[in-house]
């Protein structure tokens, strides 16, 4: 099949139900009649000699073709649609507008005294946001460009995404100064008998591990658990609990909260910390910019990146 032969609509109608998986949700979103999106599938589906969608209870679901057009279809549009909104520059020093980034409450800790500096001094009518990475749908958002870049370790975002690395990160055990464990190293059976904080950041690879230390046969004795990490230095400040936490977050929470870290004596892998995009604003200068300032304070090697 050529590419003359297929109307670029129905690609857009296609990647809309992939998104809506309805088709009177994908007819609103693209500001079309629900008999339209119908009459394109129709087509579509002659055109290329598959179902694409069958209907079910939970909604339009593709098929194995489908799902197999996906990523390239997405990828395609997303660029299309980059090169025809593609504005020629971007000034920092005198542009007003605002950026929101995809975060966690480590990454808030981690990157924005620094980034909010920069800013100051480079952008200063540039304003921040941050959404938390497990509160909003960030792909969707990410695609709809209202939320313009993600942060951290996001094992979901793949197909339509841009990613590059910042740096790898190990984790290690986090406890107040004065633990009786606050030593060079400690055993397996030394961490398995102490008394745990277990934080479930859900959403994000960090979540996982307490299922990686099960599968290497670590059991804890879990005293308590949160769903984020942003109380972590203030529980372990005042209490006997220990908790496994990423590196640089250890290292920031050690001088304010009195606390000590010491290596981790289970075998965890390290973990890759992220930057995201959405393939459609690839190319837009705005998008290059905060990119490039992401990618100058933190990849490894760089002065930001400590």
């Amino acid at each position: 099949m050529e590419l003359h032969e297929i109307d670029l609509n129905l690609l857009v109608v296609f990647n809309q139900l992939l998104i809506d998986r309805r088709v009177s949700k994908a007819a609103d979103t693209l500001g079309v009649s629900q008999p339209a999106v119908s009459n394109s599938l129709a087509k579509l589906r002659k055109l290329l000699g598959d179902e694409l969608f069958l209907r079910t209870p939970q909604g339009m679901e593709p098929t194995p073709y489908a799902d197999q057009l996906a990523e390239s279809v997405s990828y395609a549009l997303a660029m299309i649609h980059s090169g025809v909104n593609q504005r020629t520059s971007f000034d920092p020093a005198t542009v007003k507008r605002s950026f929101t980034i995809g975060m966690t409450d480590i990454g808030e800790i981690f990157f924005l005294p620094a980034l909010i500096e920069r800013l100051r001094r480079e952008a200063p009518g540039v304003t921040l946001s941050t959404v938390r990475n497990t509160t909003v749908n960030l792909r969707d958002e990410l695609e709809a460009g209202k939320v313009d870049a993600a942060m951290g370790l996001l094992p979901n975002l793949k197909a339509g995404f841009f990613q590059r690395r910042l740096f790898m990160q190990s984790y290690v055990c986090l406890m107040r100064r004065d633990h009786r464990l606050a030593k060079r190293k400690i055993s397996l059976a030394e961490f398995s008998a102490a008394e745990h904080l277990m934080v479930i950041s859900a959403g994000t690879g960090h979540g996982k591990v307490d299922d990686l230390l099960h599968r290497s046969g670590v059991d804890r004795k879990v005293q308590l658990t949160v769903p984020h990490y942003v109380s972590v230095g203030h529980i372990l400040q005042g209490s006997d609990l220990i908790a496994t936490v990423p590196e640089r977050l250890a290292d920031r929470l050690l001088a304010p909260f009195g606390l000590a870290k010491v290596p981790h004596p289970a075998k965890l892998p390290d973990i890759a910390i992220n930057v995201f995009w959405h393939a459609k604003y690839h190319r837009s200068p705005a998008n290059r910019w905060l990119r490039g300032v992401l990618f100058d304070l933190f990849s490894e090697g760089q002065p930001g990146a400590a």
